[in-house]
Parts: structure tokens; sequence; C-alpha cells
């Protein structure tokens, strides 16, 4: 090290990196641009690469590689993206880690913002006024320092603005001619001791005891979470209040809220709200999920739970809403809203619950009736998801459920963890999430996964967990570049495609609309299939240098290869393989 050339100069770009290292930052995902190029070599030369730089082939792919690290470990990276051209390819990351509340700490640069600096052509087609305008609408904050005297105050307030429930994204902008500039200043930077985060919203305690009152008079209560459990908090709290009110448990998986094979667990049930008289919301958004059946052809909604349900919301209610997307869904006309976060909300509740439980023998005795009820409900549920795998064992290609049913069979024994595809949720229907970590949340939307799952991958290295992706073909045609990333940063995963090489979502669309329409259901592939030519997904994989076997077309080989797989990743190196799936809409 002492051979390496070092700058007798301190520069105002040596005080972001400062700030990184004192707020534990653990890596930064960046694609490189000219316009941080000062940060660039302080990272470098004066950091010594500390916090570790991970280079990215595409600027939304550092940022939902922060998103998937931050779902994983509940811990922020920072993600780095080049001035205006770089920030314009990073939107729909910053937006997907918005609405999934993941704190991603996005720094960008332009500039520089005095016109004697800039270089003719470039800099000025660089430069943006307001550039944040761009993720605005979609980021808890954004903020450009003036000097370099404005730099430790936003990063610290940027740094609590992301991680305060409910958290979200970020954006600072750096003026390139400040980072460039010699540091002549004495900056201060705030002391380790310094409070990063303030504490959290509690509820008041007479609204508790009202929710806690109405939960236990309810015959039929429901819990329907979402945000309640992240990382590493709020699954074992729910699974105490279920048990302690003898209540049933809908899941929506935005983050792995309820272990799928308790006897309370009614997630993916198709009769988890009949008559159920109560839903206790617990830091929902999606609180339509499960209670509501759409038509998918007329649109049409119709409601099962009972006419007179009472609904209680426990969460952030309205805090941190959009203005500008309607991720927000549809308003509910609440009976009781309880404000406030639920890692301290649900803990309450369940102690006010089990007093009145404890205080009346007759109320006890129905908790008890009622979980054994609910156990035989989630068996016979739990029964029939199996007999339809069996069912569908011998058809080919091989089905959602079958190819569940064939990684589990070799994975089971492991200490896994998936990361965001669920086979449309079919993995939860066959597979045990009997721990937290298991599962950091469903997928989001095309183009997203592999991004997210390499994040979910990086923040399990090193734990000796095995890291699952079952990698939709049609995202990972969007972003088949960072299949390089996992080789050059030894990050061991497992994807397992599910490959039925269509555009599924959008050609099960079409279908829908032919049947509307009365047109031709077989012309729905036109615009939709990955046909002609297939792609071979295996093939591309050992380009970059993964181990891969593929495509397969018999179930009975993907046992094998897949532990053949395991065995390449559990050596250090990432492997692929490539099944290939019956598109189900398709074929009905």
């Amino acid at each position: 090290m002492s051979d390496i050339k070092k700058s007798e100069q301190r520069w105002q770009s040596d005080v972001i990196v400062d700030l990184m290292k004192l707020y534990d930052i653990p890596y930064v995902a960046l694609n490189p641009g000219a316009s941080y190029r000062g940060l660039h070599d302080s990272m470098v030369n004066y950091g010594e690469n500390d916090p570790e730089m991970l280079l990215c082939n595409h600027e939304k792919i550092a940022v939902q590689i922060a998103h998937g690290y931050a779902k994983a470990s509940g811990k922020p990276m920072i993600a780095i993206v080049h001035d205006v051209v770089g920030l314009l390819h990073a939107p729909m990351g910053v937006y997907y880690a918005y609405i999934d509340r993941c704190p991603v700490f996005v720094i960008g640069a332009t500039g520089p913002m005095d016109e004697k600096y800039r270089r003719p052509f470039i800099d000025w087609i660089h430069t943006a006024f307001a550039q944040g305008d761009a993720v605005r609408n979609f980021t808890k904050w954004d903020y450009q320092p003036g000097s370099i005297h404005g730099v430790p105050d936003s990063f610290a307030r940027a740094y609590s603005i992301m991680m305060s429930e409910p958290q979200g994204p970020i954006y600072m902008c750096y003026d390139s001619a400040l980072q460039e500039t010699p540091l002549t200043d004495d900056i201060t930077i705030p002391p380790a001791s310094a409070v990063r985060v303030p504490s959290r919203i509690a509820p008041e305690q007479a609204v508790v005891a009202e929710a806690a009152e109405m939960l236990v008079k309810a015959d039929n209560p429901l819990l329907l979470t979402e945000y309640a459990a992240r990382m590493p908090e709020g699954y074992e709290p729910t699974v105490e209040l279920a048990e302690t009110v003898g209540a049933s448990v809908f899941d929506v998986c935005k983050r792995l809220g309820f272990p799928n094979r308790h006897p309370l667990s009614m997630s993916f049930n198709p009769d988890a709200f009949a008559g159920v008289d109560l839903v206790m919301a617990l830091d929902v958004v999606d609180w339509t999920r499960g209670s509501h059946k759409l038509n998918t052809q007329t649109r049409e909604i119709t409601v099962v739970t009972t006419p007179d349900c009472k609904w209680v919301d426990a969460g952030f209610a309205d805090i941190e809403i959009s203005k500008w997307a309607t991720d927000y869904n549809k308003h509910n006309n609440w009976d009781l809203r309880v404000m406030g976060d639920t890692s301290i909300t649900i803990p309450a509740l369940t102690q006010a619950c089990g007093a009145l439980i404890d205080a009346d023998a007759a109320l006890k005795e129905r908790v008890a009736e009622r979980k054994k009820a609910l156990a035989d409900k989630h068996e016979q549920q739990w029964s029939k998801w199996q007999k339809q795998v069996e069912s569908e064992m011998d058809q080919r290609p091989m089905t959602e459920s079958r190819l569940a049913y064939e990684v589990w069979q070799a994975i089971k024994d492991e200490d896994w963890v998936l990361t965001a595809g669920t086979l449309k949720d079919w993995v939860q229907k066959i597979w045990d999430f009997d721990q937290p970590y298991r599962h950091p949340g469903r997928e989001l939307g095309t183009g997203t996964q592999i991004g997210m799952s390499i994040g979910v991958a990086l923040a399990h290295k090193g734990q000796g967990r095995l890291v699952v992706d079952l990698q939709p073909d049609g995202d990972l045609m969007f972003d088949l570049g960072a299949l390089w990333m996992p080789i050059k940063y030894d990050i061991p995963m497992l994807v397992v495609m599910y490959n039925n090489r269509a555009y599924y979502n959008d050609w099960a669309h079409q279908i829908h609309m032919a049947h509307q329409r009365g047109t031709d259901p077989d012309r729905a592939y036109i615009g939709m299939d990955l046909e002609a030519p297939p792609p071979d997904f295996a093939h591309i994989a050992r380009g970059m240098g993964w181990y891969a076997e593929g495509p397969i077309e018999d179930p009975a080989e993907v046992v094998p290869a897949v532990r053949r797989a395991i065995e390449q990743v559990k050596a250090g190196k990432p492997a692929l393989v490539d099944p290939i799936v019956w598109r189900r809409d398709i074929n009905t």
C-alpha cells in the first residue's frame, strides 16, 4: 500500500467519503460517469474503496441492487447515477423502491453550475436546474447543497429522512465543481454519537385499547399484514398477536409477514375472508387483497367479507402519500384507525388483548375453539394444493406447481432464501417459510427482479445460505447484462428460470380481451412470445462465467440439475438452471 501514490491535497469530495464511512454504508453500486469523477477518485484513493464500489452495467440495476439489499438486511446502501442522463436511466428503480418502502441513498451529480468551469457542449447538456425534479415525485427528499458547508448537514438529514418509517429513497445531487475543488476550510461532520434516526411513532393508548376490544369481540377476526414485518423485525410479533386472539392471518407478502405453514395462516386461501367480521390491517396499503374478487374481463369487483365487517387500520395511514402516483390504493371507510409504527402497535395490541382474554373464561374458550377450527381449515386447503400438484405431475411442459415442487425437493434441506419471484404464488403453497429471512417480499414489475435478487444475494453473502431466484424469462431479457455482476463480485446465488418463453402476464390479458370482444384468442401471442428464436439462457449465463444447465423440458431432470447447481453455489459460484414451464392461462 505504501507504493500507491496519494494526493498531498484534500479535496471537497473527500468529505462525502467521510460521511459514507461515518454512516456505515456497506456498498456503493454505480455506473461510472464524468460528473462525479471527483467523488469517484475520493472513494478509490482517499477512501481506499471502502465502502466497496460495485460496478453496474445500468443505473437502474444499481438502484435495484440497493433495493434488494435493503429489503433483505434492513440496511441501506448507496447507488450513484451520472448526472442528467444517468439519472434518467434510474427512475423505474427509484419508483419501485419508493412504493416498496425501501431505503436507498441515491447520489447524483450535475454541472459545474458555475458556467466558467463547464467544458464545451458536454457539461452543458449534463447540467440541469432542479435536477431532483426527475425523481421528486417518488423520493422522500432530494437536495443539492450549495457549497461544501451544506454537505454534512444535508447528508445527515437525508439519512434520517430515508430511514424514518415509512422508509424510502432519497436523492442527493453534488455539483461536479464542488467535488473537484480543493478542501481548504475546516468542515465539521456529525459526531459518531449523534442520533441518526428519530424515535418511532407510537399509537395513542386509548385507541389501542379500543382496537383490542374490537378484536376480542369479533367472531371471526383476520389479520391482514403487508409491511408490518420488515427485516429484522415484525414477523414474530404478528405470530404472537394471532395466537393470542385466535385470528386468521392473510399475508400480502410485500414482506414475509407470517409463516405459511402456521395453523392460523390463510394466505392465498380462496375462502380466507369468508365469514370474516373484522379485518385488522397491519401496515397495509393493498387492503383489498384477498377480500375483493376481481373479474379480469369486466373489472367487476365483489367483496367477500360479511356485509357488516369492521375494518381497523393500524399503520402509517396517509403519511408520505404520493402526490403523483395512485399507489396508495382505493380509500376505505375504516371503522377505526390506529396511527403508529406497527413495531410498537402490535406488541401493545397483544398485551391489551391478552389481558381481556385472561379475564374472561368464556372468551378464552372461544379463542381456543376458533384456533382449532382455523387449523382444520388451513390443513384442508393445504391438502387441496398438494393434490393439485399431484394432478398436474404428468403435464408437459411442466406447470408452475410442478416446478415449485421440484425445486423444493432439491432445496428443502438447505438453509435457503427466496429472492422475489413466487411462481404465481405456488411456492407459498408448497414450500415451508419458517423463518423471517426466507423471503424479503414478492416480485414487483417486469424489469425489476434480477437486480433486486442480486441485492438480496449480496445481503446474505458469507452467511452460508442458499439464495434462490425463481427468475422470469421476460424480466431477465430486460437486464441480461446484470448476470456479469455476481461473477465479478463473487456473489453466489442460484437462478432457476421461470421460462414460459413469453411475456406471460400480458399474453393472458390479451386472451381476456379476446374472450370479451369475441376475437380469436389464438392470435394473442402476437407481440408477446419470446420465440423464433427462444433465448438460450444457460448459454448466455455460461458466456458470463456462470455454471448453467438447460433448457430442460423433462421435469424429472429438474431436481438433479438443481442439486448440481447447488454444489456450484456452495463453492462460491453463481449457477443457473433453465426449465421450460407450461403457460397456464394460454392453455386453458
